[in-house]
């Protein structure tokens, strides 16, 4: 027993004495607002004259994690660890499995453990970043459903936008997420844009600013690093720049008056960070082999120099075509296209490289740039340290995991729930009321009033009757799209005939349809058309994204138009866009998301529980002008007055 003593006490204190390093790594982080104190500085500039040449590169670099449970010794996982110690990654994102067209989402508490598995596999502190334009719902189950950017520009109110970003931040960092890519700043002055659309506020560039100023505010405040996107401006664009290059045109005048006062006022109201994106600006970069993303002129003499924004600056995804289709293999040999890209980023002005096409081909183009001297080490010490100091603003020199017990009391609180709903239920814009849709919807309810009750999961369901037709059109009739709503409508009239339909299915439908409508007393088509990066549809012959009802989808609107215009009511269940291709639309109405909170928020819009309060953000060319929205009387408020202010108060 003696022999051995000696043996155990050294194992207890070589376990007590862990290397400071290992024992940091397990503290717990405590956010606070987004600041960078004395110690924060001073720990930024101690690591930078620690790291390598190699160290550094690696700290401009983000790659993508999946927030899903793996294991420690998957071949995926252990790619993604060895990923971030070959390379010594600054960042990363957080996202999803994209099965098809379906977003596979995760619990919250599955993000957590794999932020707090990553920093732990990390020698500095990650910057974790997400993609949160609607919350965190967008990534994740079990969370608030806040609808798109659009729907806060059509309710109006700032305290909006700044209780969003309140409620967004303290719930990320609940999870280990820091930098949220939010909020567009993109002005959506283009009908046609397939990819920013409902992403933008809309098309005023003093309301865009203000709301983009009130989410920077409530952002901050909870300790998440937003960013305005996408620089110089995304939303005067036909084109989807995940599919092709897109051309910003316009003059210099009309930059200056349109893009870019939104970006301004994010920088004023202390923005973090900037995204830039893939396009051509022919008023600030002539060459035309120079997208914004890769333009010294766009970034530093523009941004940088005349807007005086001195936060991070970061590329949109690198592995996008807009930016593959310009770097294009041939040349050096020794250096890739997606290094000679990183390297022409880096010095236009951008701090992080995100989502290179080719990770090994980006570090080594940036690593062979400065052992060169193409990339300046005083140049190089600089971008860095602004990734270090945006880390020590965050508090993660002191601690880099979440308290996984905590998720519980900060992610989906009943008020912040209630906050989505509420801030859908305002935005519901009435545009045109020029037939007795309405009315005859909200008769059809009150007929039926008293035989709406819940049934049982094993009551027999009720025939479809004759009296309301819901015709739901989606791009997939898998998806769910328009589950919520069909929910919501046999709530309310329990015997309601529902019809999903895609254009897989559209033609061999036409003729139940238009049976359907003629037949029905009132008619509601609900048209989930919402954009996407990367969709591809066949448009006139030609593969390009849409937000468009294309095909025979738009066909089976035209004809139930026709012959049943008076008694529907259309709902755009996303792109409000929808009525300059059905001009005859006699009712029209828009919620501007297909979120969950939206689909429920038009079905007691349509039944007159609530009164149509949303202003368009946005100009429907030869429909409405921006600020249009009509009344329509509700039968019964399903809010008391003051319901608003109470919940702003609460969060």
């Amino acid at each position: 027993m003696r022999t051995r003593l000696p043996l155990l006490l050294l194992l207890s204190v070589s376990l007590l004495a862990a290397p400071l390093k290992d024992k940091e790594k397990q503290k717990v982080n405590q956010p606070g607002p987004v600041q960078l104190t004395k110690d924060g500085d001073k720990w930024a500039q101690k690591t930078l004259k620690k790291l390598s040449l190699e160290e550094k590169v690696g700290q401009l670099i983000m790659v993508r994690a999946l927030a899903e449970f793996q294991n420690s010794e998957s071949p995926a996982y252990t790619s993604l660890r060895n990923d971030i110690r070959k390379y010594h990654l600054g960042s990363v994102i957080i996202t999803v499995r994209l099965d098809g067209p379906f977003l596979l989402r995760n619990q919250p508490y599955e993000a957590a453990v794999v932020t707090n598995k990553l920093q732990r596999d990390s020698d500095l502190p990650l910057l974790v970043a997400a993609d949160f334009e609607r919350g965190l719902s967008m990534r994740l189950l079990a969370t608030p459903f806040f609808p798109h950017a659009m729907a806060f520009g059509a309710a109006g109110k700032p305290e909006y936008a700044q209780a969003f970003g309140r409620v967004v931040a303290r719930e990320s960092r609940a999870i280990g997420v820091h930098w949220n890519f939010f909020p567009v700043a993109d002005v959506n002055s283009n009908p046609e844009n397939p990819i920013i659309n409902t992403r933008s506020l809309g098309e005023d560039p003093q309301q865009v600013g203000d709301l983009l100023a009130a989410y920077i505010r409530g952002s901050r405040e909870n300790g998440m690093l937003s960013t305005a996107k996408h620089f110089p401006g995304h939303g005067d664009t036909s084109t989807d720049s995940h599919l092709e290059l897109a051309r910003v045109g316009g003059s210099l005048e009309r930059l200056r008056s349109v893009e870019l006062p939104p970006f301004q006022k994010a920088i004023d109201a202390g923005v973090d960070s900037i995204m830039v994106a893939h396009v051509t600006v022919p008023a600030l970069e002539p060459d035309p082999n120079r997208v914004a993303t890769t333009s010294p002129k766009v970034i530093s003499d523009l941004l940088i120099r005349d807007m005086h924004f001195g936060g991070l600056i970061v590329t949109d995804a690198m592995d996008m075509k807009a930016l593959t289709s310009v770097y294009k293999a041939g040349g050096d040999p020794a250096n890739t296209p997606a290094g000679r890209a990183a390297v022409d980023a880096f010095k236009a002005g951008n701090d992080m490289i995100l989502l290179p096409s080719d990770l090994d081909g980006a570090y080594n183009g940036l690593l062979r740039a400065a052992k060169s001297g193409e990339i300046t080490e005083a140049e190089l010490n600089m971008r860095v340290l602004k990734v270090l100091r945006a880390k020590a603003s965050l508090g993660l020199h002191k601690g880099r995991l979440v308290d996984l017990d905590a998720i519980s009391d900060q992610v989906a609180k009943p008020a912040d729930v209630a906050l989505a709903q509420e801030i859908s239920d305002a935005a519901v814009t009435l545009v045109r009321d020029n037939g007795p849709a309405l009315t005859l919807l909200s008769a059809e309810k009150q007929r039926r009033k008293g035989t709406s009750a819940v049934r049982g999961p094993y009551d027999i369901a009720e025939e479809p009757g004759e009296g309301v037709l819901a015709l739901i059109l989606t791009d997939d009739m898998r998806s769910e799209s328009g589950r919520v709503f069909e929910r919501e409508v046999r709530q309310r009239i329990p015997d309601a005939k529902i019809m999903f339909v895609d254009n897989h299915v559209a033609a061999q439908m036409m003729e139940s349809v238009n049976a359907a409508a003629i037949k029905a007393k009132a008619v509601i088509i609900a048209a989930y058309v919402i954009p996407s990066a990367g969709k591809m549809v066949r448009v006139q012959g030609a593969v390009k994204n849409s937000v468009a009802l294309v095909g025979d989808s738009g066909n089976m609107v035209e004809q139930i138009l026709k012959i049943a215009g008076r008694k529907t009511a259309m709902v755009a269940m996303g792109n409000p866009y929808l009525a300059n291709d059905f001009p005859d639309v006699q009712t029209y109405i828009c919620t501007f998301s297909n979120s969950p909170t939206s689909e429920t928020a038009a079905a007691k819009a349509l039944f007159g529980e609530i009164p149509f309060r949303g202003k368009l953000p946005i100009t429907l060319p030869n429909i409405a002008v921006r600020g249009t929205g009509l009344d329509h009387n509700a039968l019964a408020s399903s809010a008391p007055a003051g319901a608003h202010s109470q919940l702003v108060q609460k969060n």
